[in-house]
């Protein structure tokens, strides 16, 4: 029997409220919470400003302020990423929304710390949540524990959906995910059927 390729469909709410669909039988209205307005990411980013200025105090040395972006969905409440020479801070605007003073007061100087000891120490020579992150955010006068460890209700919180590819075996169809389709179209790996052997191949 082919595999199920039609995922779970959502629609933009209307006033923070959805109907999702779930299985063909059933549906459930669930409510979404609105992300933070224009107002609240400025505080957001006034305050990531504030926390990079701190770290320049206790480091004696004027850090350059970074974008700020408002993308992030799922589980994360915030990323500090590095792409070649650019780095940003990304926030989810949802989770804030949700837990606006928790992500004020831990997720910004979290991810702010991230930034300066990459700055400081440079990324590829520390582990992400090793003993100079951690001292700083002692620094900071925040237990690096609780920021590491800290667990969030995520009800109301839109997850990140992942694409999924359509290959097939010579017995049925499969749904492989992006990760694992970019590693067929680079020729990094071969996937096989655990029923009938045969190498999957995308459809077209």
């Amino acid at each position: 029997m082919p595999a199920d390729v039609n995922g779970t469909r959502r629609r933009q709410p209307a006033r923070g409220e959805m109907k999702q669909r779930s299985g063909a039988r059933s549906q459930v209205d669930v409510a979404y919470i609105l992300p933070i307005d224009a107002e609240q990411r400025a505080r957001v980013v006034a305050a990531t400003q504030e926390w990079i200025e701190r770290a320049g105090k206790l480091f004696q040395r004027k850090f350059p302020e970074l974008p700020v972006l408002f993308d992030l969905r799922g589980r994360m409440a915030g990323m500090y990423r590095v792409a070649g020479e650019r780095r940003v801070i990304r926030y989810n605007p949802w989770l804030f929304a949700k837990y606006l003073d928790d992500g004020m007061g831990v997720t910004v100087p979290h991810e702010v710390a991230h930034y300066i000891t990459d700055l400081v120490y440079g990324f590829a020579r520390i582990r992400p949540h090793g003993s100079e992150w951690q001292a700083l955010m002692h620094s900071f006068g925040i237990d690096p524990r609780a920021a590491v460890r800290h667990r969030l209700d995520l009800s109301g919180i839109p997850m990140r959906t992942q694409r999924r590819h359509l290959y097939r075996c010579d017995c049925r169809e499969h749904q492989l995910s992006g990760v694992r389709h970019a590693r067929v179209q680079r020729e990094a790996a071969r996937y096989v059927c655990r029923k009938c052997g045969a190498e999957l191949v995308q459809m077209v």
